[in-house]
């Protein structure tokens, strides 16, 4: 899916674009020391205080993308979730959601700490779909403005 000229320069112009891209960095960023953390904490047995903190920072970075995510959808598209040109992109998120929240409900619930790990896993899997979607919808966001750009270079303008 292309953005329309419109949802393009409502996009470039949206204050929550550079948030967008800034907090995707830390947000991947936390998954490598999470996804580190818990490989440690699996296969060692140590660290699990700092594996905690790591995944909790890591859903909460989650819950910001999110909440900042649909305030730039709403701006770009005119609705806050679910609309139609980022449909699957929002269902890869609904997915990682359930899989972070369970992790914290685990966390919560008192569950021994291997299973909390382990559901972070599944999680962290939820996370990598919705990084994959995302990086897509970059990937082509960039090759429509570079086209875009081109095309208006070449008309003379």
């Amino acid at each position: 899916m292309n953005y329309t000229p419109e949802q393009l320069e409502r996009r470039n112009r949206s204050f929550w674009t550079p948030v967008q891209a800034v907090g995707a960095l830390v947000q991947f960023l936390t998954f490598l020391a999470s996804l580190t953390l818990v490989i440690r904490f699996l296969t060692t047995g140590q660290g699990y205080e700092v594996t905690t903190v790591a995944n909790v920072a890591k859903v909460l970075m989650l819950y910001f993308m999110t909440v900042t995510g649909m305030a730039w959808e709403d701006e770009v598209f005119g609705r806050m979730f679910m609309a139609k040109e980022f449909f699957w992109e929002d269902a890869g998120n609904l997915l990682s959601l359930a899989g972070n929240t369970a992790y914290l409900v685990a966390l919560f619930a008192g569950a021994d700490h291997r299973t909390q790990m382990l559901v972070m896993c599944v999680a962290l899997a939820t996370y990598v779909v919705n990084f994959v979607q995302f990086a897509r919808r970059g990937a082509q966001s960039a090759r429509q403005k570079r086209a875009r750009a081109l095309a208006t270079a070449s008309s003379g303008r």
